[in-house]
């Protein structure tokens, strides 16, 4: 493993991601970090040509339905629960002095 990620360049991901590491830490995500890149290149000696790209490894259709109500008015139904009523809604006691 070669070394492709500075003691630099993991102060400055540090500062963005405002971590504060420890010696160890940084070594750690340094190491991590270049493992991350080896497979990046392993990947990249793919041959990928005539692959389509794709945004998803699964086919993703749009769920879109027409918007039909189907249970209707039932008001009055609902409202012969209400332990108080006033007009068409239920009337709860006052919360707020």
């Amino acid at each position: 493993m070669s070394n492709k990620i500075s003691d630099e360049t993991i102060e400055y991901v540090g500062i963005l991601s405002k971590l504060e590491l420890s010696g160890e830490e940084k070594e750690d995500a340094k190491a991590d970090m270049e493992k991350m890149l080896d497979y990046i290149d392993i990947l990249n000696e793919l041959d990928t040509d005539g692959i389509e790209p794709m945004s998803h490894v699964f086919p993703v259709n749009n769920v879109f339905r027409e918007d039909v109500v189907t249970n209707g008015d039932n008001r009055e139904k609902i409202l012969e629960n209400a332990p108080l009523r006033k007009d068409d809604s239920f009337e709860v006691p006052k919360t707020i002095g």
